[in-house]
């Protein structure tokens, strides 16, 4: 796979896009506790896929339309806040203001996904997580790995296959993007790099990490290798990027604490704060792992200080599962400004335990983002996890002893922000993306509830209606996002953007 890929001009996070104007309902979570509701609202997105002008409640005057109107406000502003010139002649205008069971919604983020594992979604149930990894984990990433030349281009097919689906499954279930671990070898890995900027995926690529496996050697490599091999990725990863965008960032990638020697836990320690590259790694997943890491570590009191001390815990540190954090570990975490993503489907199936995100969130002042963790996870969907992450703090507070008496159920508005705001701030691109803002780029999906063959039956009385008062709208339309989280899926996701760019059009007709 060549490196210079953005050199390509057919490649979707590349291509050429007019100024658009958005028109319709747009709804996303800023903040924690807050969720927007916001009628009639003008969108404009320019051709860097920014967005750069933002009307709420419009309501035309005297028959003018909202691209005359905009227009207008644009020419008494001089020029758009972004600071890109408007052809009036190509702005191109889509509408669905006459559609109320359509709405815009943020593209999600996945903080924590295995790509490699794609193949094994559904496979172990029950396993416990250390003989989950030895029995199908390892042997299955260990085909992305090339020995030796002979072998290059069958790993490469098998990899560009697998790889190739994973990226096309998350797009279509609106997640525009996502924070990768792929298997231990660089080669791979670069491809996978490739594939995302291609197919026009936001991501962070992790090479994972590893020098002391035991249970598996032939899964391992030395720290040498892994230097050589990051040094390789980082170089690639540079290139790939379109001009003056960074779609694809390489991600430091601890595999965790078991299968990493002090001197591999030093050197990536180093290598984040030297390059200034995010972490991603598991922590306190399973009891019988964190046993193993007191055994291995025994000069450190806790899970979470091993990665400390190693300067591994960082405000750009993502840490996956995080269920059996003790408190000292709790306060360790939100000092260093770490993130937890919280895998509620991977945590059960493998019966890891339930994670107490509401205390993350709201005692601990924790930011939580939401991780599918395939295959530990069996649903690529980040909406299926804001579902169950929902459910597992009901079956939590339903145990108030565990629950220490704290009424710890989360909120759809908690879910819906870890899935975007919490999964930005993980990711470091609060700024960038999550919510919609000027300034931000226009990672979006569009949301039908009303489409063929979807199982959210939306009936005529349940749908906003332009005579209603605001108040009645906007609890009709917390209805319906009710319906779309319990009851949605990826055929509701019709349209997805990301940087703009259209990458998913699936334009299904609405039911009759």
């Amino acid at each position: 796979m060549p490196a210079a890929v953005a050199e390509n001009p057919k490649i979707k996070a590349t291509s050429a896009i007019p100024y658009t104007l958005y028109f319709g309902t747009f709804i996303h979570t800023p903040e924690l506790t807050t969720s927007e509701i916001c009628f009639n609202t003008l969108v404009g997105v320019d051709s860097r896929g920014e967005i750069d002008y933002i009307e709420k409640d419009f309501e035309p005057a005297d028959g003018q339309s909202p691209v005359e109107y905009f227009k207008e406000q644009k020419k008494m502003s001089c020029q758009p806040q972004g600071g890109s010139e408007i052809d009036d002649e190509n702005i191109v205008f889509v509408d669905y203001t006459s559609e109320p069971a359509k709405f815009f919604f943020p593209g999600f983020i996945d903080t924590h996904i295995h790509a490699s594992q794609f193949p094994n979604i559904g496979i172990g149930l029950d396993t416990p997580l250390l003989d989950w990894l030895n029995t199908y984990t390892f042997p299955l990433e260990l085909q992305f790995s090339v020995k030796d030349q002979s072998e290059q281009e069958a790993k490469f097919k098998f990899a560009k296959h697998v790889y190739s689906k994973v990226i096309q499954a998350t797009l279509e279930n609106g997640t525009t993007c996502a924070s990768y671990f792929t298997a231990i070898d660089a080669g791979t890995t670069n491809l996978f790099a490739d594939l995302l900027v291609e197919m026009g995926q936001r991501g962070y690529v992790g090479k994972v990490c590893m020098d002391h496996n035991e249970p598996c050697p032939a899964y391992s490599e030395s720290l040498e290798t892994c230097r050589k091999s990051m040094d390789s990725i980082i170089s690639h990863i540079s290139k790939v990027n379109p001009p003056r965008e960074h779609l694809v960032e390489p991600i430091v990638t601890p595999r965790f604490a078991p299968v990493c020697s002090t001197p591999m836990l030093d050197y990536l320690g180093e290598i984040s704060a030297r390059d200034n590259l995010p972490i991603q790694t598991h922590i306190s997943e399973n009891k019988q792992e964190i046993e193993l890491v007191a055994e291995l570590f025994p000069d450190c009191e806790s899970y979470a200080q091993v990665y400390n001390k190693h300067h591994l815990l960082t405000k750009r540190t993502i840490l996956a599962h995080a269920i059996h954090l003790t408190q000292k570990e709790c306060d360790l975490v939100a000092e260093k400004q770490c993130s937890i993503s919280h895998c509620p489907t991977s945590n059960t199936f493998i019966s890891s335990g339930e994670a107490p995100v509401y205390k993350y969130l709201y005692q601990d002042k924790i930011n939580v983002s939401l991780g599918t963790d395939i295959s530990g996870g069996f649903d690529v969907s980040i909406l299926a996890m804001v579902k169950y992450a929902i459910l597992v703090s009901h079956h939590l507070s339903m145990k108030p002893a565990q629950a220490n008496g704290v009424d710890c159920k989360l909120s759809m508005t908690d879910g819906l922000y870890m899935a975007t705001m919490g999964g930005a701030r993980a990711v470091g691109l609060a700024n960038l993306v999550g919510s919609f803002a000027v300034g931000k780029r226009f990672d979006a999906q569009l949301i039908d509830l009303d489409v063929q063959g979807a199982r959210t039956d939306v009936f005529s009385w349940q749908v906003p209606k332009s005579g209603d008062l605001l108040p009645v709208k906007e609890k009709k339309m917390e209805d319906l996002l009710g319906k779309w989280i319990f009851s949605g899926d990826d055929r509701n996701c019709v349209s997805v953007w990301c940087n703009g760019r259209l990458v998913i059009d699936k334009r299904k007709p609405t039911k009759n």
